[in-house]
């Protein structure tokens, strides 16, 4: 009797153990920001994918955030299982609200907005002081770009200077109603999330970086590195990604 009852614990435990690897979230969603576009995330989508995980990116037009919400389903949509949804820069914005979705088992911030309800990130900005090397420009015909002369210098001053001129000549500027627009329930409430601090960053203030990370009661990592951290550090990236696909299930 004893023999059988060990026999059905370990079972029992390897039924257990299944069950939790099956349950691990190996689906990762990247969201790019403005002034960027998907390619960006190369790098951490090799070593992501090299790690076993399926990586799908968005594609944003940035026309506006309910539209770039909408490319964010589409992508969602097609996942089969839970997913670990990234966001960087005005990515976090997108995936705050497409995050909500029952697949999303959790969200990773990188360099990232975390509006909360009824904030528009125009207004979070306003609270901080414009960075000198920033080259946020001023709207034409409604969309919003960045500076090609400050490009490398205020956005990705840790990656080489021909990297960087390839990514101004192909930046996705965005709306400028991305700034005026009123964010809706914040996925953060109800969803685990890590997100990652650009200490180096002239483009989103670092100190806002941290309010938002606090107060969705996040886990934070803080790099030393610009804006585009998830190129100049994307293993570090990477790992912070795979510790919450591996932390979080649904």
């Amino acid at each position: 009797m004893m023999k059988f009852t060990y026999r059905s614990m370990l079972i029992i435990a390897a039924l257990l153990m299944s069950t939790i690897i099956q349950a691990q979230v190996k689906n990762i969603v990247l969201v790019h920001g403005a002034f960027a576009d998907g390619s960006g995330w190369k790098k951490v989508y090799t070593i992501l994918t090299q790690r076993g995980y399926n990586v799908s990116i968005v594609g944003n037009p940035n026309t506006g955030p309910e539209d770039d919400v909408a490319a964010t389903n589409r992508v969602l949509d097609r996942q089969q299982g839970s997913v670990i949804l990234v966001g960087h820069s005005y990515g976090g914005a997108i995936i705050s609200v497409a995050g909500n979705s029952p697949k999303v088992a959790g969200l990773v911030y990188v360099a990232a907005f975390a509006p909360d309800k009824g904030e528009a990130l125009g207004q979070m900005l306003s609270g901080y002081p414009p960075d000198p090397k920033s080259g946020i420009l001023p709207p034409v015909n409604g969309f919003v770009w960045y500076d090609i002369q400050k490009y490398h210098s205020g956005f990705c001053a840790d990656i080489p200077k021909k990297e960087a001129a390839f990514m101004a000549a192909s930046q996705v500027p965005v709306a400028a109603s991305a700034f005026t627009y009123v964010f809706g329930e914040a996925a953060w409430k109800s969803k685990p999330s890590w997100h990652i601090i650009a200490t180096e960053d002239h483009s989103l203030p670092t100190n806002l970086q941290r309010f938002m990370a606090k107060r969705a009661n996040g886990r934070t990592t803080e790099l030393k590195g610009s804006h585009v951290i998830f190129i100049s550090r994307a293993k570090e990236v990477a790992d912070v990604i795979e510790a919450a696909a591996k932390a979080a299930t649904l």
